[in-house]
């Protein structure tokens, strides 16, 4: 990985991330990409190259970002195609380029330029599903990573447990997603919303929030609320909502189970201040980290999640700021939420223990300061010792 020696080292930093697709898109790497743009636009020139959701191709500028949408022809696989993103990619100037993995277009377009700024890779997830094209496509992922001066991952757990990456492990940086906290903050007016959603039901509320994917394991949950006297709003939707809804309905529940469907951002944070349990029933490691933990422990809400072998239950450690469960057992789920559910001391110890580790250590401030250290180590040929994954500190999932 030698340095790269570019003209304008003496400038301001220009910054261009190769992204899926960017905000108002809602995802969990769109959030992290806008919000690493966003915090770096003061300081830098910062472009999000990503896909549009048609075939239009858009310049906008969004938070002092430049956010081009390149028109996109399909989606087969969930992956956009863009063919219009080299050309895109060989015009844009920068001095370091940020790859958010998985983005398998972007990838391709990268090796197909093959500029010479120096990469950073932030891995987010593995592909899982798509097994034949995976092992197709990783030759290419490989050649990307050799080229980059750092990989960036949101656990150590996904050093441990992506397979590609145990070849990788000395280029590859922790640095933990962050949250804005104040945006979950108890206001006057979150807290009178939280307020008469808890007066709608005399039950407890166990929340999911999230999208209806086949990974999200939500079907689990649904049949643990036949042993759970309580009042299960799920919020979110997608492939999966019909089919979960039939599902609901078979259910013999002491409780009551309400599809909330997508909501703004401020009845999201009015839920989990409302809620007694926040319950993320993920069974792939498609879910790789599961940020809406975060947020929930920063609502001071103790966490139920599965023990897949991903960032999941690094971030909700079990006893400390939640319990986790095996993946994929309808009983096991029943069991911890009505553990949590029983007893108040409990519920209020690992609540205040989860929004004490946010404070610690899923701030925004933190992900972006670390990761403005590893662009300007990137853009001078440094490494970023500081932040080197330590493969003797990881707990093994268990």
């Amino acid at each position: 990985m030698g340095e790269w020696v570019g003209r304008n080292k003496g400038a301001v930093m220009r910054i261009l991330h190769l992204g899926k697709y960017y905000p108002p898109y809602r995802g969990g790497m769109e959030s992290v990409l806008r919000d690493l743009c966003e915090r770096h636009a003061s300081r830098a020139r910062v472009t999000a190259l990503v896909s549009n959701t048609n075939r239009e191709t858009i310049e906008e500028e969004r938070g002092g970002v430049r956010v081009v949408r390149v028109g996109c022809r399909g989606t087969p696989f969930s992956v956009p195609i863009v063919p219009g993103l080299p050309r895109w990619l060989r015009r844009t100037p920068a001095d370091v380029i940020v790859h958010h993995e998985p983005n398998p277009v972007a990838l391709l377009s990268y090796l197909s330029v093959r500029p010479q700024a120096p990469l950073v890779v932030w891995f987010h997830s593995d592909i899982v599903r798509q097994r034949l094209f995976y092992w197709t496509y990783r030759p290419f992922l490989r050649r990307v990573l050799e080229r980059a001066q750092a990989i960036v991952v949101a656990s150590p757990n996904h050093v441990r447990y992506t397979p590609i990456l145990n070849e990788f492990s000395k280029e590859c940086l922790v640095i933990p997603y962050g949250i804005d906290r104040a945006r979950f903050s108890p206001t006057a007016e979150v807290t009178d919303r939280a307020a008469a959603i808890r007066a709608e039901h005399p039950l407890p509320i166990v929340l999911f929030v999230g999208r209806f994917a086949y990974y999200k394991g939500i079907s689990y949950l649904v049949q643990a609320m036949r042993d759970v006297s309580a009042r299960l709003i799920l919020a979110g939707a997608g492939p999966l909502h019909g089919q979960i809804r039939q599902l609901a309905k078979s259910v013999a529940s002491p409780g009551v189970i309400e599809f909330a469907g997508e909501v703004p951002d401020a009845e999201i944070v009015a839920l989990m201040h409302a809620c007694d349990v926040f319950v993320l029933p993920s069974v792939e490691r498609s879910e790789a980290f599961g940020i809406v933990q975060v947020e929930a422990m920063a609502c001071r809400k103790p966490v139920v999640s599965c023990r897949i072998p991903s960032g999941v239950p690094w971030v909700n450690r079990d006893g400390i700021t939640g319990l986790t469960v095996r993946p994929a057992d309808s009983g096991a789920l029943a069991q911890a939420i009505n553990r949590l559910l029983g007893d108040e001391v409990l519920r209020r110890r690992l609540g205040e223990n989860g929004r004490e580790r946010v404070h610690r250590e899923f701030t925004i401030e933190r992900m972006t300061d670390s990761f403005w250290e590893v662009l300007t180590a990137a853009r001078s040929g440094r490494g970023a010792e500081a932040y080197r994954y330590d493969p003797g500190s990881v707990a093994v999932v268990g």
